[in-house]
Protein backbone atom coordinates (compact mmCIF):
# COMPACT_ATOMS: atom_id res chain seq x y z
CA UNK A 1 0.00 0.00 0.00
CA UNK A 2 1.18 3.41 -0.62
CA UNK A 3 1.22 5.65 2.51
CA UNK A 4 0.45 8.65 0.81
CA UNK A 5 -2.06 9.58 -1.67
CA UNK A 6 -2.18 13.77 -3.08
CA UNK A 7 -5.37 14.61 -5.15
CA UNK A 8 -4.29 17.47 -7.18
CA UNK A 9 -6.58 20.03 -8.73
CA UNK A 10 -5.84 22.24 -12.04
CA UNK A 11 -7.81 24.75 -12.76
CA UNK A 12 -7.83 27.14 -16.22
CA UNK A 13 -10.77 29.52 -15.94
CA UNK A 14 -11.25 33.00 -16.98
CA UNK A 15 -12.57 35.93 -15.64
CA UNK A 16 -14.03 39.03 -17.09
CA UNK A 17 -13.56 42.71 -15.90
CA UNK A 18 -13.47 41.99 -11.99
CA UNK A 19 -11.44 42.93 -8.74
CA UNK A 20 -11.66 39.98 -6.82
CA UNK A 21 -9.04 40.26 -4.72
CA UNK A 22 -7.60 43.64 -3.73
CA UNK A 23 -4.40 45.25 -2.50
CA UNK A 24 -4.16 47.80 0.31
CA UNK A 25 -4.47 50.74 -2.25
CA UNK A 26 -7.67 48.73 -3.61
CA UNK A 27 -6.15 47.45 -7.10
CA UNK A 28 -6.29 44.18 -8.07
CA UNK A 29 -3.69 41.97 -6.48
CA UNK A 30 -0.44 41.48 -9.14
CA UNK A 31 2.59 39.29 -9.07
CA UNK A 32 5.81 39.38 -11.37
CA UNK A 33 6.63 36.11 -13.07
CA UNK A 34 8.57 35.55 -15.60
CA UNK A 35 9.01 38.75 -15.96
CA UNK A 36 5.60 40.20 -16.63
CA UNK A 37 3.27 41.40 -14.48
CA UNK A 38 0.35 38.54 -14.06
CA UNK A 39 -3.13 39.11 -12.11
CA UNK A 40 -3.34 37.16 -9.03
CA UNK A 41 -5.72 35.67 -6.78
CA UNK A 42 -3.97 35.34 -2.85
CA UNK A 43 -4.79 31.78 -1.60
CA UNK A 44 -6.44 32.84 1.48
CA UNK A 45 -8.99 34.58 -0.60
CA UNK A 46 -9.56 31.32 -2.43
CA UNK A 47 -9.27 29.01 0.46
CA UNK A 48 -12.25 31.20 2.47
CA UNK A 49 -14.54 31.24 -0.64
CA UNK A 50 -13.74 27.09 -0.78
CA UNK A 51 -14.27 27.30 2.87
CA UNK A 52 -18.13 28.81 2.82
CA UNK A 53 -18.76 26.88 -0.33
CA UNK A 54 -18.13 23.61 1.63
CA UNK A 55 -19.98 24.93 4.50
CA UNK A 56 -22.94 25.28 2.83
CA UNK A 57 -23.40 21.60 1.71
CA UNK A 58 -22.77 20.38 5.21
CA UNK A 59 -25.22 20.28 8.10
CA UNK A 60 -24.97 23.36 10.54
CA UNK A 61 -24.13 21.17 13.29
CA UNK A 62 -21.04 20.11 11.38
CA UNK A 63 -19.58 23.07 10.65
CA UNK A 64 -16.66 25.00 11.71
CA UNK A 65 -16.18 28.70 12.73
CA UNK A 66 -12.90 30.78 12.87
CA UNK A 67 -13.52 33.28 15.62
CA UNK A 68 -11.55 35.16 18.48
CA UNK A 69 -14.68 34.42 20.49
CA UNK A 70 -14.72 31.13 21.86
CA UNK A 71 -15.21 32.14 24.98
CA UNK A 72 -18.46 34.18 24.48
CA UNK A 73 -20.03 31.54 22.48
CA UNK A 74 -19.20 29.43 25.20
CA UNK A 75 -21.12 31.54 27.79
CA UNK A 76 -23.96 32.21 25.42
CA UNK A 77 -24.56 28.19 25.65
CA UNK A 78 -24.03 28.06 29.26
CA UNK A 79 -26.51 30.93 29.61
CA UNK A 80 -29.08 29.00 27.87
CA UNK A 81 -32.28 27.23 29.32
CA UNK A 82 -31.53 23.43 30.03
CA UNK A 83 -34.27 22.43 27.63
CA UNK A 84 -32.38 24.02 24.35
CA UNK A 85 -29.77 22.58 25.12
CA UNK A 86 -28.09 25.00 27.55
CA UNK A 87 -26.83 24.91 31.88
CA UNK A 88 -29.68 27.82 32.65
CA UNK A 89 -26.87 29.82 34.12
CA UNK A 90 -27.12 33.71 34.56
CA UNK A 91 -24.75 35.77 32.03
CA UNK A 92 -22.33 36.50 34.94
CA UNK A 93 -22.40 32.96 35.80
CA UNK A 94 -22.08 31.56 32.45
CA UNK A 95 -19.31 34.06 31.63
CA UNK A 96 -17.00 33.36 34.34
CA UNK A 97 -17.31 29.38 34.23
CA UNK A 98 -16.51 29.92 30.34
CA UNK A 99 -13.57 31.90 30.93
CA UNK A 100 -12.22 29.16 33.82
CA UNK A 101 -13.14 26.43 31.34
CA UNK A 102 -10.93 27.44 28.46
CA UNK A 103 -8.09 28.99 31.07
CA UNK A 104 -5.94 25.86 30.97
CA UNK A 105 -5.43 26.15 26.97
CA UNK A 106 -3.60 28.77 28.08
CA UNK A 107 -4.98 30.95 24.88
CA UNK A 108 -3.46 34.39 24.68
CA UNK A 109 -6.83 36.91 25.79
CA UNK A 110 -7.60 39.84 23.70
CA UNK A 111 -5.66 43.01 25.46
CA UNK A 112 -8.27 45.21 23.81
CA UNK A 113 -11.86 43.36 24.30
CA UNK A 114 -13.03 41.46 27.31
CA UNK A 115 -13.92 37.71 26.55
CA UNK A 116 -12.04 37.50 22.78
CA UNK A 117 -8.70 35.54 22.80
CA UNK A 118 -6.16 37.42 21.07
CA UNK A 119 -6.12 35.62 17.47
CA UNK A 120 -8.68 33.26 15.60
CA UNK A 121 -9.72 30.05 16.69
CA UNK A 122 -10.25 27.56 14.17
CA UNK A 123 -12.71 24.95 15.59
CA UNK A 124 -15.91 23.07 15.22
CA UNK A 125 -19.78 24.16 16.78
CA UNK A 126 -19.61 20.04 17.84
CA UNK A 127 -16.54 20.51 19.66
CA UNK A 128 -18.07 23.20 21.63
CA UNK A 129 -21.20 20.58 22.66
CA UNK A 130 -18.10 18.78 23.36
CA UNK A 131 -16.76 21.47 26.18
CA UNK A 132 -20.66 21.88 27.53
CA UNK A 133 -20.50 18.35 28.02
CA UNK A 134 -17.41 17.79 29.80
CA UNK A 135 -19.60 19.90 32.37
CA UNK A 136 -22.10 16.67 33.12
CA UNK A 137 -24.97 17.53 35.33
CA UNK A 138 -22.60 20.06 37.13
CA UNK A 139 -22.68 23.68 35.88
CA UNK A 140 -24.75 25.30 38.51
CA UNK A 141 -22.37 23.40 41.42
CA UNK A 142 -19.14 24.36 39.86
CA UNK A 143 -20.12 28.30 39.35
CA UNK A 144 -21.37 28.29 43.12
CA UNK A 145 -17.23 27.43 44.01
CA UNK A 146 -14.95 30.23 44.90
CA UNK A 147 -12.24 30.88 42.20
CA UNK A 148 -9.37 28.76 43.38
CA UNK A 149 -11.77 25.89 43.77
CA UNK A 150 -13.45 26.51 40.48
CA UNK A 151 -9.78 26.66 38.81
CA UNK A 152 -8.80 22.94 40.72
CA UNK A 153 -12.16 20.97 39.63
CA UNK A 154 -11.75 22.70 35.90
CA UNK A 155 -8.23 21.59 36.12
CA UNK A 156 -8.94 18.16 36.19
CA UNK A 157 -11.65 17.96 32.66
CA UNK A 158 -10.01 17.26 29.48
CA UNK A 159 -10.48 20.04 27.81
CA UNK A 160 -7.93 20.11 25.54
CA UNK A 161 -9.05 16.40 24.41
CA UNK A 162 -11.95 17.80 23.51
CA UNK A 163 -10.67 20.47 20.97
CA UNK A 164 -8.44 17.78 19.73
CA UNK A 165 -10.77 15.32 18.61
CA UNK A 166 -13.96 15.09 16.67
CA UNK A 167 -12.62 18.01 14.28
CA UNK A 168 -15.14 19.21 11.55
CA UNK A 169 -14.16 18.71 8.27
CA UNK A 170 -13.21 22.42 7.74
CA UNK A 171 -10.55 21.91 10.29
CA UNK A 172 -9.42 18.69 8.89
CA UNK A 173 -8.91 20.07 5.00
CA UNK A 174 -7.71 23.67 6.33
CA UNK A 175 -5.76 22.88 9.66
CA UNK A 176 -5.32 24.43 12.29
CA UNK A 177 -2.14 26.61 14.33
CA UNK A 178 -2.53 27.43 18.26
CA UNK A 179 0.68 28.95 19.10
CA UNK A 180 -0.05 28.60 22.74
CA UNK A 181 -0.90 25.32 23.12
CA UNK A 182 0.43 22.88 20.29
CA UNK A 183 -1.08 19.83 20.94
CA UNK A 184 -4.62 21.95 19.19
CA UNK A 185 -2.68 22.01 16.41
CA UNK A 186 -3.95 20.48 13.17
CA UNK A 187 -1.99 19.14 9.98
CA UNK A 188 -3.68 20.97 6.99
CA UNK A 189 -4.78 18.57 4.64
CA UNK A 190 -5.26 20.68 1.64
CA UNK A 191 -2.42 23.31 0.11
CA UNK A 192 -3.81 26.08 -2.06
CA UNK A 193 -1.51 28.26 -4.62
CA UNK A 194 -1.80 31.75 -5.91
CA UNK A 195 -4.08 31.79 -8.85
CA UNK A 196 -2.00 33.46 -11.38
CA UNK A 197 -2.46 34.27 -14.61
CA UNK A 198 -1.59 32.81 -17.93
CA UNK A 199 -0.58 35.38 -19.69
CA UNK A 200 0.51 39.28 -18.83
CA UNK A 201 -2.23 41.72 -17.47
CA UNK A 202 -2.33 45.29 -17.15
CA UNK A 203 -4.78 47.29 -14.55
CA UNK A 204 -7.30 49.73 -15.91
CA UNK A 205 -9.73 52.06 -14.83
CA UNK A 206 -13.30 52.18 -14.71
CA UNK A 207 -14.88 55.94 -14.13
CA UNK A 208 -17.98 55.66 -12.94
CA UNK A 209 -20.44 58.68 -11.71
CA UNK A 210 -23.99 58.05 -9.57
CA UNK A 211 -26.87 59.63 -10.14
CA UNK A 212 -28.81 61.77 -6.98
CA UNK A 213 -32.09 60.76 -8.25
CA UNK A 214 -33.54 63.83 -6.21
CA UNK A 215 -31.08 66.46 -7.69
CA UNK A 216 -33.36 68.26 -11.35
CA UNK A 217 -31.46 71.28 -10.92
CA UNK A 218 -28.04 69.94 -12.28
CA UNK A 219 -26.44 67.25 -14.08
CA UNK A 220 -27.82 64.73 -11.50
CA UNK A 221 -24.51 63.75 -10.46
CA UNK A 222 -24.22 62.91 -6.44
CA UNK A 223 -20.54 60.84 -6.62
CA UNK A 224 -17.69 60.11 -8.73
CA UNK A 225 -14.76 58.10 -8.62
CA UNK A 226 -12.34 55.31 -10.17
CA UNK A 227 -12.51 51.62 -9.56
CA UNK A 228 -9.51 49.51 -10.48
CA UNK A 229 -9.84 46.03 -12.46
CA UNK A 230 -8.37 43.37 -14.68
CA UNK A 231 -9.73 40.52 -16.56
CA UNK A 232 -7.65 37.70 -16.80
CA UNK A 233 -7.43 33.75 -17.42
CA UNK A 234 -6.18 32.23 -14.63
CA UNK A 235 -3.88 28.77 -13.62
CA UNK A 236 -5.77 27.78 -10.00
CA UNK A 237 -3.63 24.66 -8.26
CA UNK A 238 -4.73 22.94 -4.54
CA UNK A 239 -3.32 19.68 -3.86
CA UNK A 240 -5.26 17.31 -0.76
CA UNK A 241 -3.35 14.95 1.04
CA UNK A 242 -5.67 12.26 1.23
CA UNK A 243 -3.78 10.37 3.72
CA UNK A 244 -3.74 13.29 6.19
CA UNK A 245 -7.44 14.29 5.59
CA UNK A 246 -8.05 10.28 6.57
CA UNK A 247 -5.40 10.66 9.89
CA UNK A 248 -7.56 14.23 10.53
CA UNK A 249 -10.93 12.58 10.04
CA UNK A 250 -10.32 8.70 11.28
CA UNK A 251 -13.06 7.73 9.11
CA UNK A 252 -13.10 6.10 5.89
CA UNK A 253 -16.20 7.27 4.59
CA UNK A 254 -15.88 10.94 6.08
CA UNK A 255 -12.67 10.68 4.16
CA UNK A 256 -14.35 9.98 0.73
CA UNK A 257 -16.69 12.33 0.81
CA UNK A 258 -15.36 15.23 2.01
CA UNK A 259 -12.24 14.92 -0.40
CA UNK A 260 -15.40 14.76 -3.17
CA UNK A 261 -17.07 17.87 -2.10
CA UNK A 262 -13.56 19.61 -1.62
CA UNK A 263 -12.84 19.59 -5.49
CA UNK A 264 -16.42 20.57 -6.10
CA UNK A 265 -16.25 23.23 -4.03
CA UNK A 266 -12.58 24.35 -5.06
CA UNK A 267 -13.98 24.33 -8.46
CA UNK A 268 -16.85 26.03 -8.06
CA UNK A 269 -15.97 28.75 -5.86
CA UNK A 270 -15.44 32.00 -6.90
CA UNK A 271 -13.91 35.31 -4.24
CA UNK A 272 -16.48 38.40 -3.76
CA UNK A 273 -14.80 40.98 -3.39
CA UNK A 274 -16.78 43.69 -5.99
CA UNK A 275 -19.45 41.37 -7.09
CA UNK A 276 -21.97 43.44 -7.04
CA UNK A 277 -20.06 45.92 -9.53
CA UNK A 278 -18.88 43.13 -12.11
CA UNK A 279 -20.67 39.95 -11.45
CA UNK A 280 -17.78 38.15 -12.23
CA UNK A 281 -18.64 34.95 -11.53
CA UNK A 282 -17.70 32.08 -14.23
CA UNK A 283 -17.07 28.49 -14.39
CA UNK A 284 -13.91 26.81 -15.84
CA UNK A 285 -12.88 25.98 -19.04
CA UNK A 286 -10.86 22.72 -17.58
CA UNK A 287 -10.76 21.02 -14.39
CA UNK A 288 -7.86 18.48 -14.07
CA UNK A 289 -7.37 15.97 -11.77
CA UNK A 290 -4.11 14.26 -11.04
CA UNK A 291 -3.73 11.49 -8.80
CA UNK A 292 0.04 10.60 -7.50
CA UNK A 293 1.51 8.72 -4.31
CA UNK A 294 5.24 10.45 -4.69
CA UNK A 295 4.99 14.05 -4.32
CA UNK A 296 2.61 16.73 -5.58
CA UNK A 297 3.99 18.51 -8.88
CA UNK A 298 2.42 22.35 -9.78
CA UNK A 299 2.10 22.85 -12.94
CA UNK A 300 2.43 26.76 -13.45
CA UNK A 301 6.04 26.12 -14.94
CA UNK A 302 3.89 26.34 -18.53
CA UNK A 303 3.05 29.62 -18.08
CA UNK A 304 6.54 31.12 -16.48
CA UNK A 305 6.62 32.48 -20.74
CA UNK A 306 3.49 33.93 -20.91
CA UNK A 307 0.79 33.08 -23.20
CA UNK A 308 0.21 35.56 -25.87
CA UNK A 309 -2.33 36.22 -28.47
CA UNK A 310 -5.60 38.25 -29.71
CA UNK A 311 -7.93 35.44 -30.51
CA UNK A 312 -8.37 34.10 -27.02
CA UNK A 313 -5.86 32.75 -24.26
CA UNK A 314 -7.45 29.58 -22.99
CA UNK A 315 -7.22 26.93 -25.71
CA UNK A 316 -3.66 27.71 -25.70
CA UNK A 317 -3.29 27.97 -22.15
CA UNK A 318 -5.03 24.35 -22.02
CA UNK A 319 -2.54 23.67 -24.96
CA UNK A 320 0.66 24.68 -22.54
CA UNK A 321 -0.77 22.58 -19.83
CA UNK A 322 -0.77 19.59 -21.34
CA UNK A 323 2.12 19.78 -22.95
CA UNK A 324 4.10 20.72 -19.18
CA UNK A 325 2.27 17.27 -18.37
CA UNK A 326 3.84 15.35 -20.77
CA UNK A 327 7.45 16.85 -20.57
CA UNK A 328 7.56 16.46 -16.85
CA UNK A 329 6.39 13.02 -16.98
CA UNK A 330 9.03 12.41 -19.65
CA UNK A 331 11.63 14.16 -18.33
CA UNK A 332 11.25 13.68 -14.44
CA UNK A 333 9.76 10.20 -14.55
CA UNK A 334 6.79 11.89 -12.59
CA UNK A 335 3.70 10.25 -14.03
CA UNK A 336 0.58 10.50 -12.10
CA UNK A 337 -1.38 7.05 -11.38
CA UNK A 338 -3.94 8.55 -12.75
CA UNK A 339 -5.61 11.93 -14.56
CA UNK A 340 -9.41 12.71 -15.15
CA UNK A 341 -10.31 15.88 -16.68
CA UNK A 342 -13.30 18.20 -17.56
CA UNK A 343 -13.23 20.52 -20.27
CA UNK A 344 -15.21 22.45 -23.22
CA UNK A 345 -12.23 23.39 -25.12
CA UNK A 346 -10.62 22.11 -28.14
CA UNK A 347 -7.12 22.89 -27.97
CA UNK A 348 -4.06 20.72 -29.28
CA UNK A 349 -2.99 17.49 -27.73
CA UNK A 350 -5.33 18.20 -24.80
CA UNK A 351 -7.11 14.65 -24.57
CA UNK A 352 -3.80 12.63 -25.51
CA UNK A 353 -2.58 14.10 -22.25
CA UNK A 354 -5.16 14.19 -19.88
CA UNK A 355 -7.93 11.85 -21.77
CA UNK A 356 -11.24 12.50 -22.75
CA UNK A 357 -13.57 15.04 -21.02
CA UNK A 358 -15.57 13.51 -18.12
CA UNK A 359 -19.11 15.43 -17.10
CA UNK A 360 -18.24 17.40 -14.07
CA UNK A 361 -20.64 15.01 -11.66
CA UNK A 362 -19.28 11.68 -13.57
CA UNK A 363 -15.58 13.00 -12.72
CA UNK A 364 -16.70 13.94 -8.89
CA UNK A 365 -18.03 9.70 -8.82
CA UNK A 366 -14.63 8.09 -10.46
CA UNK A 367 -12.85 10.20 -7.85
CA UNK A 368 -15.26 8.92 -5.07
CA UNK A 369 -14.73 5.51 -6.34
CA UNK A 370 -10.48 6.19 -6.35
CA UNK A 371 -10.58 7.23 -3.19
CA UNK A 372 -12.64 4.49 -1.03
CA UNK A 373 -10.76 2.08 -3.04
CA UNK A 374 -7.42 3.33 -1.61
CA UNK A 375 -8.65 3.10 2.17
CA UNK A 376 -10.32 0.29 1.87
CA UNK A 377 -7.29 -1.46 0.48
CA UNK A 378 -4.55 0.60 -0.84
CA UNK A 379 -4.78 0.04 -4.25
CA UNK A 380 -5.60 2.07 -6.80
CA UNK A 381 -8.35 1.67 -10.12
CA UNK A 382 -6.45 0.90 -13.07
CA UNK A 383 -9.40 1.00 -15.46
CA UNK A 384 -9.19 3.72 -17.69
CA UNK A 385 -6.19 5.15 -16.27
CA UNK A 386 -4.39 7.70 -18.82
CA UNK A 387 -0.70 8.51 -17.92
CA UNK A 388 0.33 11.90 -19.01
CA UNK A 389 2.67 10.15 -21.69
CA UNK A 390 1.30 11.45 -24.58
CA UNK A 391 3.78 11.62 -27.66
Amino acid sequence: MDSTLYIEVHILQSVPPSSINRDDSGAPKQAVYGGTPRARVSSQAWKRATRIHFANSVPSTDRATRTKQIGVLLADRLAQPTNEGGSGLTSDQARRLASSLLEPLGITKSPKREGESAYLLFFGKRQLDALVALLGSRPSELAALPDKDLKEEVCKLPVAAALSTGHPAEVALFGRMVADLRALNVDAAVQVAHALSTHAVRTEFDYYTAVDDENVEDSGVGMIGTVDFNSSTLYRYAVLGVHQLNHNLSSADATSETAVQFVDSFTRSMPAGRQNSFAHRTLPHLVLITVRTDQPVNLVSAFEEPVTGHDGLAAKSATRLACELTAIAATWGSRPHRTMATYALKADKLADAVGPSLPFPALLESLGDLVGQWLADGTLPTDGTRRADAS
